[in-house]
């Protein structure tokens, strides 16, 4: 076990995938010598060459628009988008090709590609480089949607998402760069990343989150604890397929239920959770299911992100207004 930053432990999965494929490769924006922004692809360019680890032009819509070809012949890129208000211009690529491809051609054409998307806030970045754009892919039929919440996740699920045959929205939270966590290098990689993860058990209220909001869940179940409130906190970690079964159990234990994201809450993803609790747990619920997220208003400027982003208080307040029902 190694202690990784999240940074490290997607750099460590890179290279460990491209070692194992030479169809592996990556493009994107100063991916390259530079390292990318965050300095994710580090070492790769020197390591792999030019061929493998491909500095592209500041054109999104060319970079996906390129790997589609690249994908249709056999190959896997991952790609990298620089932030998450950068996709946009990528936008009608992905939802128009890249998920539909498999579909349209009877089957007969697979489309392997991963792509990388720096999301979410709390890093106070400039207009267009922190937002949470999970919504629009989850809700595009062809395409899987992962975010990891720690650097053991990152490292795991990066792999996992390379040996897709299907096009993978790859949700980075950019703000969880820097977190540490052990790191298992050695062991094979197992098990499916399209589950939920249960985190931790209680019995008064099941929190559910994903990406950003992960930790930020487990900080609440800490300072519920001292108030002598017990929670279960559930990673969701794929938003396409959705788990929720694991997330329904626990109700039906619980009875409440408390979802968070930093996407604003008017029709995101915890809406759909929502929704599917509802229905599965209808009479096991002792309330209403409650959804903490940001506020229906494009991305503030960075010194009112605060106020913006859900926080421990916030989730703690959403446990209340359960508890309270």
């Amino acid at each position: 076990m190694t202690q990784m930053t999240m940074v490290q432990a997607l750099n460590a999965g890179l290279r460990r995938a491209m070692e194992n494929d030479p169809k592996v490769l990556l493009m994107g924006e100063d991916i390259g010598p530079l390292g990318g922004v965050f300095r994710v692809t580090d070492g790769l360019h020197k390591d792999f060459g030019d061929l493998r680890v491909i500095d592209s032009p500041l054109a999104e819509s060319g970079i996906v628009g390129t790997a589609v070809g690249l994908a249709m012949r056999g190959y896997r890129p991952v790609l990298e988008i620089q932030f998450d208000g950068f996709v946009y211009p990528a936008f009608d690529q992905i939802v128009t090709m890249v998920a539909k491809h498999h579909y349209r051609s009877g089957g007969i054409t697979r489309m392997p590609m991963v792509i990388r998307i720096p999301y979410g806030g709390g890093i106070g970045a400039v207009e267009h480089h922190s937002e949470s754009p999970e919504a629009y892919f989850a809700h595009t039929p062809g395409l899987r949607v992962l975010t990891p919440a720690d650097a053991a996740e990152a490292y795991v699920t990066i792999q996992q998402a390379i040996a897709s045959d299907d096009p993978v929205i790859y949700l980075e939270p950019k703000r969880r760069y820097w977190d540490r966590a052990e790191v298992d290098e050695v062991s094979a990689i197992s098990g499916s990343p399209w589950t939920s993860r249960v985190l931790r058990r209680g019995s008064d209220v099941t929190l559910v989150g994903y990406g950003p909001m992960v930790r930020t869940c487990l900080e609440a179940a800490d300072a519920a604890a001292e108030d002598g409130v017990s929670c279960s906190v559930i990673d969701l970690r794929s938003l396409s397929p959705l788990d929720v079964e694991p997330v329904a159990d626990d109700v039906r234990r619980t009875g409440r239920c408390v979802v968070v994201h930093e996407a604003p809450v008017v029709l995101g993803v915890a809406a759909e959770v929502s929704a599917q609790v509802t229905e599965q747990c209808f009479f096991h619920l002792e309330a209403p299911v409650q959804r903490v997220g940001g506020a229906f208003l494009p991305y503030p400027p960075n010194r009112y992100e605060k106020h913006y982003l859900p926080d421990v208080d916030r989730v703690l307040d959403g446990i209340d207004r359960s508890l309270a029902t």
